[in-house]
C-alpha cells in the first residue's frame, strides 16, 4: 500500500475531496434552477441521497473493482499512519458520485425516485468503476495494448472521459428510455412547451459553485503535493473563459448558455489539463462551449430528446471532445508537453462511450422492465413522487406556526 505518503499529501487530497464534495451542491442548484418549481425539492433531495448511496456502492463494491482494494481484507489500509489510502478513497468517491449527479439533470421531472436510487447503486458499484479501472489502474491490460499499438497509453488526467463522458452517455441512455416530459412535445413532433428555467439566480449559483470546485477537481487530481502543477490551474482557467465567451456569442446572450459555457470548457479540459499549452486549453474550452450550444439546441428542438439540463451535450459530448483534444493540443507540435498519442486518445474515448452507453441501457432497461422508471401522469403533473406529501406536510406545519 502507499504508506510512504506524508500527512501533507493527506491534507492536499482531503482538500480536493472537500472541494469536489462542494461541487455536488453545484449540481443540485444547477438542477434546482432549471427544473420547474414543483420539482425543486425533489432535485435537492435526490442529489444528496444519490451521494449517500454512491458512497455505499463505491465502498463495498466499486473501489475494489477499480483498484483491487478491499477495506475488509486489506488491514494495512486501516493501519497506515497517515491514512492516505482512506483519504484517497474519499477523493475518488467524489468523482464516482458525480455520475448519478450528472444523470440526474437529464432525467429530471419524470423519473421515479426509488428506481433512480437503485440505478445509482448499480452504476457506481459496477459500470463506472469498470472503465475507471481500465483508464486509471491498468485493468485488463488495455492500456498496455494501447501503448504497444500507438506508442502511448490513453491519457485522462482528471476525467473528461472517465467521469464526464461516462456520466453523459449513461444519461443519454436513461433519457431515451424514459421519454420526454408530458407536455414537452406534440404527438406530431412539434414543440408544445419550452419549460423555461424556474430560477436563473439558482442556476447561476450552481454554475459558480461548480466552477470554483473544479479547480479542486482538476488540480488535486495530481493526488500528491510533489506532482501538483500550476499549469493545470492555468489551463482550467483558460478553458473556462473560452467556453464562457463562445457560449455567450453563439447562445446570443442566453443566461442558460452563458452559465453552462464555462462548465463545457472545464469538462473538456480535464483530460489534457496537465499537458496543454494555455492557448490550446483556450481553444479546447471555446470549442466545447460552442459544441454545447449547438448540440443542446439540436437535441431539444430537432431531435426531440428531452434532456432537461443538457447533460449529454455538456458532459457526454464535451467530455468525449476533451479526451480527443488531449491527443491534439497535448502534442508537442501544438505547444503541449507530449506523451500522448491521438489514436490512443480516440480509442480510449470511444471505449468509454461504448461502455457507458451500453451500461446505462442495461441498468435502466433492467429497472424499467422490473419495476418501471417513469412517474405516473398524476405524479408528474403535481411534482416528483418523493415530494408530493412532504411539500404538503411542510405547508401544513407552516400554517400551524
Amino acid at each position: 500500500m502507499e504508506n510512504f505518503k506524508t500527512s501533507a499529501d493527506v491534507l492536499f487530497i482531503l482538500l480536493g475531496a472537500i472541494m469536489i464534495l462542494a461541487m455536488h451542491a453545484g449540481f443540485a442548484f444547477l438542477e434546482l434552477g432549471t427544473v420547474r418549481r414543483k420539482n425543486q425539492v425533489n432535485a435537492l433531495v435526490k442529489i444528496l441521497v444519490d451521494f449517500s448511496v454512491s458512497t455505499l456502492a463505491y465502498f463495498f463494491i466499486g473501489y475494489g473493482i477499480a483498484y483491487g482494494v478491499s477495506f475488509f481484507a486489506s488491514a494495512d489500509v486501516l493501519t497506515q499512519k497517515s491514512g492516505y489510502e482512506l483519504t484517497k478513497f474519499f477523493f475518488l468517491l467524489t468523482f464516482a458520485a458525480a455520475i448519478p449527479a450528472i444523470v440526474s439533470g437529464g432525467i429530471a421531472e419524470r423519473a421515479r425516485f426509488n428506481p433512480q436510487i437503485a440505478a445509482t447503486f448499480l452504476l457506481v458499484g459496477f459500470v463506472y468503476p469498470f472503465f475507471e479501472g481500465i483508464a486509471w489502474n491498468q485493468a485488463y491490460g488495455i492500456q498496455a495494448w494501447l501503448k504497444a499499438s500507438f506508442g502511448e497509453e490513453f491519457h485522462d488526467f482528471a476525467g473528461s472521459v472517465v467521469v464526464h463522458a461516462v456520466g453523459g452517455w449513461i444519461g443519454l441512455a436513461a433519457v431515451l428510455l424514459l421519454g420526454a416530459r408530458r407536455g414537452r412535445y406534440h404527438k406530431d413532433g412539434g414543440i408544445a412547451g419550452a419549460h423555461p428555467p424556474s430560477s436563473i439566480p439558482f442556476l447561476a449559483l450552481g454554475a459558480w459553485i461548480l466552477i470554483v470546485g473544479w479547480f479542486g477537481f482538476n488540480v488535486m487530481s495530481a493526488q500528491t503535493l510533489d506532482k501538483v502543477s500550476g499549469l493545470v490551474a492555468m489551463n482550467s482557467l483558460m478553458a473556462m473563459v473560452g467556453g464562457t465567451l463562445v457560449a455567450l456569442v453563439m447562445g446570443k446572450n442566453d443566461p442558460g448558455f452563458v452559465h453552462n459555457g464555462p462548465l463545457a470548457g472545464l469538462v473538456a479540459v480535464c483530460a489534457g489539463s496537465d499537458l496543454m499549452h494555455p492557448l490550446g486549453a483556450l481553444v479546447t474550452g471555446g470549442i466545447a462551449g460552442g459544441l454545447f450550444v449547438v448540440m443542446f439546441t439540436l437535441t431539444q428542438n430537432r431531435w426531440k430528446i428531452d434532456d432537461v439540463l443538457g447533460v449529454w451535450p455538456l458532459h457526454g459530448l464535451c467530455g468525449a471532445w476533451g479526451g480527443i483534444a488531449a491527443g491534439i493540443f497535448g502534442a508537442q507540435t501544438l505547444g503541449g508537453m507530449g506523451g500522448v498519442a491521438f489514436m490512443s486518445q480516440l480509442a480510449g474515448t470511444l471505449m468509454g462511450v461504448v461502455i457507458a452507453f451500453a451500461g446505462g441501457f442495461a441498468v435502466y432497461g433492467l429497472i424499467k422492465k422490473a419495476v418501471g422508471i417513469r412517474l405516473d401522469p398524476e405524479e408528474e403533473f403535481n411534482g416528483a413522487d418523493l415530494t408530493i406529501h412532504q411539500i404538503t406536510a411542510s405547508a401544513e406545519r407552516e400554517t400551524l406556526w
